[in-house]
């Protein structure tokens, strides 16, 4: 079987987890540094891209002059001296112009004398592959000496374009090629340079991006950094502690407001439990003196009189019984919160249950004058556990008992009302002050006002009516007036028997 982990582990393991300021520094820096090598390496493939299609469109122009003046004046084999018309052709369109033979040898121009840049007939003019790939390009074209087609297309071994066209035949050729060159080195120095500048460029962007996205990050974290290390301070007990600092937002003004929020009921918590802790202490050490005191009574005084012997005893039990209730109640309550204890729903006659209730309370009648007004409508059914809403009825009753006024008096309503059952306890005490009764639910919370209390209680009794309550699901409230009393009520689902 598998080990789980300690808390101290996994609470190790979160400590070793990345920064908020790690992530944005490194986010924000890579972000800007692929948005620049984005943007530059697109440029890039834009700049080749329209270079090349607008060589292209050039090279069919200029192509497409040169054949119809090339068809127009064709060499004469007797005397003319062709190449320094083809020449001129060359120069005014900014281009590269041979006429080959079909088997790749150059007609025109062949002149000794040529101009410094064009070195002389050689290997750089061999263009026994060139004239394959541009006959294969004119035949998919369909080009010939009649019809006048042509062919453009991209000769990346010589880094250029190159239009062709059939021209007619020359001397013993029956066929000769026009081929029109332009080359595309210097776009490709551009497009170098360009490549080497926009690296350049993306190594000074991420240098900023470095001391900028720390900067930022700093900045962006820094009234979390407040905000935890003030978050210490309040586990350490610090309820003086405010959230609020230097303005980063409305956001994190929010979460100041939330946490200086959760501050003060976490500290009303710590104040409360505290108070709980010394009620219940002094709810524990009362019956556990008296239980003391009683027995060594019996020991050193009533041992041998029967009569005080019982009396004596019979407060030890009932000192025992209230202790008992005590615990009872603190386990209740926990397993409830907890969830430990199960709802087990069931029908079953409310009218009647709360009867068997009220009955435990007619020693109250007869022993200290109370008063129960009771109007309870009969044959009320509903759906719900049986023995926790039972702990509801007495714990509100006696709740009721505890605090109602001077003429004793509580009333017990039960009743159909808008298809549902409602009871309510009504006493007739001081009331609750508006700013406590969101409090008297809690476990908590004790009224700084002091009462008899003929039922006996933990104060713990509304905060187990409130859990089982929820638990169920139904709509239960206090109706109070200072000076006149208080409505405690229920709502139960009415259902058919």
């Amino acid at each position: 079987m598998k080990k789980p982990r300690s808390r101290r582990k996994v609470y190790k393991n979160r400590r070793q987890s990345t920064s908020i300021f790690f992530m944005l520094w490194a986010t924000f820096t890579v972000v800007t540094l692929s948005i620049v090598l984005l943007l530059g390496g697109t440029q890039v493939i834009a700049l080749e891209e329209t270079y090349k299609n607008e060589t292209g469109r050039l090279l069919m122009e200029r192509g497409a002059r040169i054949n119809r003046a090339v068809r127009e004046r064709l060499p004469d084999p007797f005397g003319v001296n062709y190449d320094a018309y083809v020449r001129h052709l060359a120069q005014t369109n900014d281009v590269h112009v041979y006429i080959l033979t079909g088997e790749g040898e150059v007609l025109f121009p062949l002149e000794d004398n040529s101009d410094s840049i064009y070195p002389a007939y050689g290997e750089e003019y061999d263009f026994t592959q060139k004239i394959v790939t541009l006959k294969e390009e004119l035949s998919s074209a369909g080009a010939t000496a009649e019809n006048g087609e042509f062919a453009v297309y991209e000769e990346k071994s010589a880094k250029g374009f190159v239009y062709g066209a059939v021209l007619p035949g020359y001397g013993e050729n029956e066929e000769t090629y026009l081929y029109v060159f332009k080359s595309v080195v210097m776009m490709e120095a551009v497009v170098s340079e360009l490549r080497v500048r926009t690296l350049m460029m993306a190594i000074f962007v991420f240098l900023v991006a470095f001391a900028a996205s720390m900067a930022l990050s700093g900045f962006f974290t820094r009234p979390i950094n407040e905000m935890t290390e003030k978050a210490r301070r309040l586990a350490g007990g610090d309820w003086e502690v405010d959230f609020h600092g230097t303005e980063y937002g409305s956001e994190m003004t929010e979460l100041a407001d939330t946490l200086n929020f959760a501050r003060d009921e976490i500290s009303k918590a710590d104040k409360l439990q505290k108070e709980l802790i010394a009620n219940v202490s002094h709810d524990f050490k009362t019956p556990l003196t008296m239980i003391k005191a009683y027995a060594s009574m019996i020991v050193e005084i009533s041992g041998d009189v029967p009569e005080k012997r019982n009396k004596h005893a019979q407060v030890i039990i009932d000192e025992t019984d209230r202790l008992a209730s005590l615990v009872s109640d603190v386990l209740d309550l926990s397993k409830l919160q907890a969830g430990i204890q199960e709802i087990k729903r069931n029908l079953f006659d409310l009218s009647s249950y709360v009867e068997d209730v009220l009955q435990r309370f007619d020693y109250l009648k007869e022993t200290g004058g109370y008063r129960f007004v009771v109007e309870v409508e009969e044959d009320l059914y509903t759906v719900a556990d049986e023995l926790k809403i039972g702990q509801v009825l007495y714990n509100l009753i006696g709740n009721a008992v505890n605090y109602t006024g001077e003429d004793k008096t509580v009333k017990i309503l039960l009743k159909r009302e808008d298809g549902r059952i409602r009871f309510a306890v009504t006493d007739t005490g001081k009331g609750i002050k508006p700013e406590e009764r969101a409090d008297i639910w809690n476990r908590y919370y004790r009224s700084s006002e002091t009462h008899k209390r003929p039922v006996r209680g933990t104060g713990l009794g509304l905060s187990i009516v409130k859990t089982i309550l929820e638990k169920h699901g139904f709509l239960f409230g206090v109706d109070s007036t200072v000076g006149v009393g208080s409505t405690f009520y229920v709502y139960f689902p009415l259902e058919e028997n």
